[in-house]
Formats: structure tokens, C-alpha cells, sequence
């Protein structure tokens, strides 16, 4: 004959929990083995980041692109009007003319006077004379012809060409304006290589060079991405005594742009801590909560928390105890308990 007491214990341990058949998913609340370290804000950056200026005067005849707009290496991005430098190109030219036709008129005088001279008809200080504007000649010559190379490459400046392929972020002249050397023209940035820049307090290096694993968070994107590589900079700010570290990120990141807010995490450890997932935290405001299951009830609990670990999971400080079942699913959890709410009460037996 089997024991009653133990009969109900089986059909106890049997049945399933209360919050079995709830709408959405469940977990209970425990301890695990979570990363420990340093954390600090950051700001990605690109690697590749420059602006392209005017290296000459002149009117700006055409823009090509504009920000948003990816560009391949080598396209013409602006254009200045070369008006001025073809004239000047071409004055120089007439300069070069100028000087091979003298120098060829100083080239035959010479070999006449040597021939003359040979000839015993001239005295040796009229030689020296045709020798020296010889030689005189052929110098003009070499500066007329690199006064055309120095002219045709300021007219080539008139061209500004993408020196790496990549995103157009801003723009900085119109048609028509007039730029001076100097001028802004456009920033563009190389997508496919980001990084993190972080300011370290000089006290914290230590723990951050023996760091095995460094996680950024891109809480705009809800975004974790570990490291490949990170670079400590030999020198400290003398107004905060912070140091700059440059956290290298994978290629080709999704989503990721220069000037987002980032969070870096350095690893040093691993300890036991109390972890919910954190897709389950509810944020209202300045109230950090979860929805607690207690058997069919599901209530709106405040909890306080700690740092993410990068695995989809925070710690959690204070708020909630081991063993607490909370909702998985906070939208659903939420539809629940406020058809729940709204629901008449039984009335009293």
C-alpha cells in the first residue's frame, strides 16, 4: 500500500510550476561566473579620418559628391577653376621659348669666339666673356623649364582627388565660392577601419596592459564587440594625468560610425555573480526594473544594477535574490500584467 504522504510529494514534484503555462518566457535568477575589471566611457573613431584642403586660390567650378556619398580612391571629388594657372602655365612655356632661343644664340657665339680665338684673332678675356653668357643662358634655360614643371603641378591642384576610398562625412564649400590654399573642402572617413579612444587614469595602467580580453559596448546599437588589439600611448594629459589607449575594432563593423559614445571593459578576472540577462531589464525613465513571476502574478520589480559582462548578461546589485523567477520577455510580461490588472475580481465563495 503506498504512503499518502509520499504519494502527494511524487504528484508535487511531478506537476509543473504555476508559471508554466504563462505567455512568455521565464528564468530563474542566479548566481554565475561573470568577468571583472575596469570600465570607462570612450569614443569611436575612424583610422583613416582626414580633410582635404585647397593647396592653391581659386573658384570652386565643380563638387562632385556630398556627405553620405562613397567614394573610390583616385575619383575627382572638386574641382577649381584653372583659369589663372593656364595662364600662367602658359606664360611659362613662353619664358622656356624664350630661353632655348637665347641660349642657342649664346651657344653659336661661343664656338665662334673659340674658333677665333684658336685663330689668335681675339684675346682671351673676349672668350671669357662668350663663356660666361653661355653659361648664363643655360641656366635661364634650366629655370625656365622648372619654373613649367612648378606651374603645371599647381594647375594640377585644381584637381582634388580621393586619396583612399570611402564615406564622404562632410562637406565644406559650394559652387562658386572662392577658397584660399588652406581652405576645408571635405572630411571623409574609411569605414571598414574603426577604433576606441579611451583616457585611462595612470593609476588603472597596470590593470589595463595585464588585461587578457577588452569588450566595447556601443550602447546606442546594443552592440558588444571584443578587441583585437589595443595601444597604449607614451604620454599622460598634464591637466587630468589620464592616457590615451587606442582600442583597435574587427573590419567591416555594421552600423558602427566615428563620434559614437562607446564603453570599454577590461578584463582582469572572473568572479560569482548574481546575473539576469539583459534583455529582461525594463528602463522607464530613471527606473531601472524587471517583471518578478510569483506563481500567476507578475509585478514590476525596481532592481539596481552593475555592469554588463558582454555575454548578454548585467549583474545585479540589489533587487532581486537567487532563486527569483523574472520574465524573459518584458513586452509580453508587461501585456500580461496589465490584462491581469484589468481583469474583474472573483467574487468571494
Amino acid at each position: 500500500m503506498l504512503n499518502p504522504a509520499r504519494l502527494l510529494a511524487c504528484v508535487i514534484l511531478a506537476s509543473p510550476p504555476a508559471w508554466a503555462a504563462l505567455p512568455f518566457a521565464v528564468a530563474p535568477v542566479k548566481y554565475q561566473m561573470a568577468d571583472t575589471g575596469y570600465s570607462t566611457e570612450a569614443t569611436v573613431e575612424a583610422v583613416k579620418q582626414s580633410t582635404l584642403a585647397a593647396q592653391v586660390s581659386g573658384r570652386v567650378a565643380a563638387v562632385n559628391f556630398d556627405a553620405g556619398d562613397y567614394v573610390k580612391a583616385g575619383t575627382v571629388i572638386v574641382r577649381l577653376s584653372a583659369q589663372e594657372l593656364s595662364s600662367a602655365v602658359a606664360g611659362s612655356q613662353a619664358q622656356v621659348a624664350q630661353a632655348a632661343a637665347t641660349l642657342a644664340n649664346a651657344r653659336a657665339n661661343y664656338e665662334r669666339q673659340q674658333q677665333l680665338f684658336q685663330q689668335k684673332f681675339i684675346s682671351q678675356a673676349a672668350l671669357d666673356r662668350a663663356t660666361a653668357e653661355f653659361r648664363a643662358a643655360e641656366a635661364a634655360a634650366r629655370a625656365a623649364r622648372a619654373g613649367v614643371g612648378q606651374t603645371a603641378a599647381m594647375s594640377s591642384y585644381t584637381v582634388i582627388t580621393a586619396p583612399y576610398s570611402g564615406v564622404v562625412a562632410a562637406r565644406h564649400v559650394e559652387v562658386g565660392e572662392t577658397v584660399a590654399p588652406g581652405t576645408p573642402l571635405m572630411t571623409g572617413f574609411d569605414p571598414k577601419d574603426m577604433r576606441v579612444i579611451a583616457n585611462i587614469p595612470q593609476y588603472k595602467l597596470a590593470e589595463v596592459k595585464a588585461s587578457p580580453r577588452v569588450a566595447i559596448e556601443i550602447p546606442s546599437r546594443n552592440k558588444w564587440i571584443d578587441a583585437t588589439g589595443i595601444t597604449v600611448l607614451p604620454s599622460a594629459d598634464a591637466a587630468t594625468h589620464t592616457v590615451k589607449v587606442r582600442i583597435d575594432l574587427p573590419t567591416n563593423l555594421e552600423g558602427v560610425i566615428p563620434g559614437m559614445f562607446a564603453r570599454a571593459h577590461f578584463s582582469v578576472g572572473s568572479a560569482r555573480k548574481l546575473t539576469i540577462p539583459s534583455t529582461a531589464v525594463v528602463r522607464r525613465s530613471e527606473i531601472t526594473a524587471v517583471y518578478v513571476v510569483n506563481k500567476d502574478r507578475v509585478s514590476l520589480r525596481q532592481v539596481r544594477l552593475g555592469t554588463p559582462n558582454g555575454r548578454g548578461q548585467v549583474e545585479v546589485l540589489a533587487g532581486l535574490n537567487p532563486g527569483d523567477v523574472i520574465a524573459l520577455e518584458p513586452v509580453k510580461a508587461g501585456i500580461y500584467a496589465k490584462s491581469a490588472a484589468n481583469q474583474p475580481a472573483r467574487p468571494a465563495k
